[in-house]
């Protein structure tokens, strides 16, 4: 239950997680293809990316040897870059968001495949390798907010059915419209 504030502090307040619940997930959306788009880019350059290796071998491992890293790491930073261009300009999210799926699938790997270099105590105890793919977990909760917004819905800063009532004032008109330029919003970054 939200704690209530004095009425001044409350308006800005209001004001505040309105813009927040207005900008986060083109914000989110954005800065997920800005991270996809920079690692897929550095792939393209050999010895660039840290990952570079590792990428390599998992996909040499994965395929049994029938594609090799001279071809694998330049589709992965194909693969990698056109999700961050989908992401950043909000193009065709449903496509861009199952081929992110798909690449997170495979980013784990490493940690069944090669579980000697992806942690230094199996398995609490990642290397650095190691945590450069768990972080891959914030990187899927993104995409699930992301996604969970492609039908044009967004975020509220209101619990459904707390609006106006649990403040004890009568801002339901002002919470409607703020919702609807939400949505206007993103349904006009998500186009």
């Amino acid at each position: 239950m939200a704690t209530r504030l004095p009425a001044p502090i409350d308006r800005v307040d209001a004001r505040i997680t309105a813009t927040l619940a207005r900008l986060a997930i083109p914000t989110l959306r954005i800065a997920l293809g800005i991270v996809f788009l920079w690692f897929g880019a550095l792939k393209f350059f050999p010895n660039l990316s840290p990952a570079e290796t590792l990428v390599g071998r998992t996909i040499d491992r994965l395929t049994l040897g029938l594609v090799e890293p001279s071809v694998s790491v330049p589709f992965l930073a194909a693969w990698e870059s056109l999700i961050g261009i989908g992401l950043i300009i909000g193009r065709g999210l449903r496509g861009i968001l199952l081929l992110l799926a798909l690449q997170m699938a495979g980013t784990f790997m490493p940690l069944l495949l090669f579980p000697q270099e992806t942690f230094s105590a199996f398995p609490l105890v990642p290397t650095l390798e190691g945590q450069y793919i768990i972080k891959n977990l914030v990187l899927i909760g993104a995409a699930m907010a992301v996604g969970a917004t492609v039908r044009g819905g967004g975020l509220t800063p209101h619990p459904a059915g707390m609006r106006g009532e649990s403040r004890g004032d009568d801002r339901d008109g002002q919470d409607a419209e703020n919702a609807a330029n939400a949505q206007k919003t993103e349904a006009r970054t998500v186009r």
